[in-house]
């Protein structure tokens, strides 16, 4: 059984996945300066491993290098959210498709689990971004292709690079809940066609609300 875990407790994670963390949880936000010190003060760790992760943040376009203000956080223009979740909907779409071909019993009973769980966090919108991320990536495991893992997991790069979660807009939690509740039923009776519509309906609206954010700024 394929049953994503991963490392929850900030002890023992690298300099990178410390950066990557503060920047899907939002404490880090697009067009911050980046600098070491601080970073490494922050982190309580050592500059040389934060000049290390910046640098390899940097090769997969989460840091931009500024004139006179050095490393930022990459900001992304509206065209390229557009194009972003233009992709997020085909890849997501496909991995619920395969998903429904071969998930076991038992992990769709994870992902029954974990839609259980998540409608008790509604109301924390940061904790529920966070095991929102984890249904998504147990879904792709349960997709059986790791090429098709790794293009997600490149898009996960860029999705960081969303100022804020879809998640703390009014009336937005439940829904996003439901319609996780949505692909896993139709994962759980093994109908692919449904199973992609599913993923790719809920992407959609993802979408149109992060349009609404964008507009609100």
């Amino acid at each position: 059984m394929n049953v994503w875990k991963p490392a929850d407790q900030p002890n023992g994670m690298s300099a990178y996945e410390l950066l990557l963390r503060a920047i899907e949880d939002g404490e880090l936000t697009p067009g911050t300066r980046l600098r070491e010190a601080e970073l490494a003060e922050r982190f309580a760790i050592s500059r040389t491993p934060i000049r290390e992760a910046l640098a390899r943040l940097e090769s997969h376009g989460l840091v931009t290098h500024e004139p006179h203000r050095g490393a930022t956080l990459t900001k992304l223009g509206y065209a390229q959210v557009t194009e972003l979740y233009d992709l997020r909907e085909v890849l997501e779409g496909m991995a619920a498709r395969l998903a429904a071909t071969h998930a076991s019993d038992t992990e769709i009973d994870v992902l029954e689990e974990m839609v259980a769980r998540d409608r008790t966090l509604t109301h924390d919108p940061r904790i529920l971004a966070r095991t929102n991320r984890l249904f998504h990536r147990q879904i792709h495991a349960c997709a059986r292709n790791r090429f098709l893992q790794g293009m997600l997991e490149n898009m996960r790069l860029s999705l960081v690079l969303l100022a804020g979660t879809t998640l703390a807009e009014p009336g937005r939690a439940e829904p996003a809940v439901d319609e996780h509740a949505a692909i896993v039923a139709r994962i759980r009776v093994h109908d692919r066609d449904g199973a992609e519509e599913a993923a790719r309906a809920h992407i959609r609206a993802s979408f149109k609300t992060r349009i609404r954010m964008y507009q609100s700024d």
